[in-house]
């Protein structure tokens, strides 16, 4: 699928300021990963995080990123769960190499205004 370059983007940015690491993505290409595994110690173990995160730090940041389009959160019978996978998106964007450099300043910047930015 194609996105407009606009999308590409803003996900690109999301991807370079988030606090996870390409392990992460990896492992959401392939199966859900919940919220516990990614917050504290945990997270820093599976090569998720550089440092540990407090979960309600891990949560804001997946649901910028679903937020983005790069993520969604996996529903089961009893309805939406804590865990996330990636949407087709994700998928296309964890093999461009761009969203693996540092962010700059720049990135770090927009990608706040983007976050503060109100709907409508």
């Amino acid at each position: 699928m194609q996105y407009p370059q606009q999308t590409m983007q803003r996900a690109i940015r999301a991807v370079r300021c988030s606090p996870f690491q390409r392990q992460l993505f990896a492992d959401m290409r392939s199966q859900q990963v919940s919220l516990q595994a990614i917050a504290g110690p945990t997270g820093v173990e599976k090569h998720y995080t550089q440092s540990p995160l407090a979960e309600m730090a891990v949560e804001s940041a997946l649901l910028w990123l679903m937020q983005v389009g790069l993520l969604r959160r996996e529903v089961d019978g009893q309805g939406l769960t804590d865990s996330f996978r990636l949407t087709p998106l994700g998928r296309e964007l964890i093999e461009v190499e761009p969203a693996w450099m540092p962010p700059t300043l720049g990135d770090r910047l927009q990608n706040i205004l983007s976050r503060l930015r109100l709907p409508g």
